[in-house]
């Protein structure tokens, strides 16, 4: 998903640190981490509908249905 190395992860944690203080960080990488969670999840919805109306249109399918 993302490209990045140890020295740059260190560097962005170094910078949040900072930014939000040690109390913030855990409540924001838990929200972080339900958001990528809830991302992906409404991704594979789709992904499974899209999958589904594409299953239904092939053409092995509306032979069966005549």
């Amino acid at each position: 998903m993302f490209n990045f190395s140890m020295s740059e992860l260190v560097v962005i944690l170094i910078i949040a640190l900072v930014v939000f203080g040690p109390s913030k960080l855990p409540e924001i990488g838990r929200a972080f981490g339900k958001s990528i969670k809830e991302f992906k999840a409404a991704t594979s919805d789709v992904k499974e509908e899209v999958q589904k109306a594409v299953s239904l249109d092939t053409p092995a399918n509306k032979e069966q249905s005549k």
